[in-house]
């Protein structure tokens, strides 16, 4: 469901009328616009309609609380990478702690410091703007990105990671979470410590999915490149549509899944020298001088 944004937008969810009140005031004084729900429920409610920008969450509430209503709204992908931040006058570290395996992004002490808040605020906006802006960005060069939590949870992920999933899971859809094959792949490339360079390959029929750490994105973020591998296929379309020898269309294929000099020797059983060679080759055909550059053109010829 395409939802409709309002831009710097809070959504502050709050049991106690007189803390509304002042949260409100507060931050309408900071030209920010404000929504209201008085309940966990009310808040799941208003969020099947509108897209804030920011959401301020009471932690004890009756019914459900702020942890279950963040941990819902976490669940749901269009709704997952709004900032959450918890209002809480708990100060039992567990609390806190809970507060962030739910999917929070920080939290303020009651009774709350106006100033400090709206800074929070301000900040956490500037940093999703941020962060949605690094996913066009990375969607417009061809790249398949997606990021999880520490929990294997998706955060999000490109468009054109959306239909290499899709492509290899006719029947998903994103509603629900990443399909169980992906999932498992995700928990198993956490397990093993999720550090940049490790990485996970299943099969899907005819195809494969490797997934690749490129970095911890955030404190709970886990940036991970998809490589929808089918390998005949992609080295036909390569070499008919550059016009280079198999090997050659072979050495490009792996260039463009992200991978070292070294590791395509140890997967075309050929030297680094020869490796090397092809490149070289590879380049002048293409007209370019970088690996990158000649990545971005193998990306392009794979996802037409």
């Amino acid at each position: 469901m395409s939802l409709p944004v309002h831009t710097q937008t809070v959504l502050v969810v709050d049991d106690e009328p007189d803390s509304l009140r002042m949260l409100t005031a507060a931050l309408e004084g900071a030209e920010l616009s404000v929504l209201v729900a008085t309940s966990g429920q009310a808040a799941l409610d208003l969020l099947g309609h509108i897209l804030p920008d920011l959401i301020l969450m009471d932690a004890v509430m009756p019914g459900i609380d702020g942890f279950e209503t963040t941990a819902r709204i976490k669940a749901r992908p269009e709704l997952a990478n709004v900032p959450v931040i918890f209002m809480t006058g708990l100060t039992e570290s567990e609390h806190v702690v809970e507060a962030f395996e739910v999917g929070g992004t920080d939290y303020v002490r009651k009774p709350v410091n106006l100033m400090e808040l709206i800074a929070r605020v301000r900040v956490h906006m500037a940093q999703s703007r941020a962060m949605h802006a690094s996913v066009a960005s990375l969607d417009a060069t061809g790249r398949l990105m997606m990021a999880t939590d520490a929990q294997g949870r998706m955060l999000w992920c490109t468009p054109r990671a959306e239909q290499a999933i899709a492509r290899l899971v006719p029947d998903w859809s994103r509603e629900g979470g990443l399909p169980p094959a992906v999932a498992v792949l995700v928990e198993r490339l956490l397990q093993r410590g999720g550090k940049p360079g490790s990485a996970v390959k299943g099969e899907f029929g005819e195809s494969s999915l490797e997934l690749l750490v490129i970095a911890h994105y955030r404190e709970n973020e886990v940036l991970i490149r998809l490589n929808e591998i089918s390998h005949e296929q992609n080295v036909t379309k390569l070499r008919d549509s550059l016009e280079l020898t198999q090997r050659e269309a072979e050495v490009l294929l792996w260039v463009g899944y992200g991978k070292a000099s070294n590791d395509i020797s140890d997967v075309l059983d050929i030297s680094p020298r020869t490796v090397q060679k092809h490149l070289e080759r590879i380049y002048v055909k293409l007209g370019v001088e970088k690996r990158s550059a000649a990545a971005a053109i193998a990306i392009r010829i794979i996802e037409q």
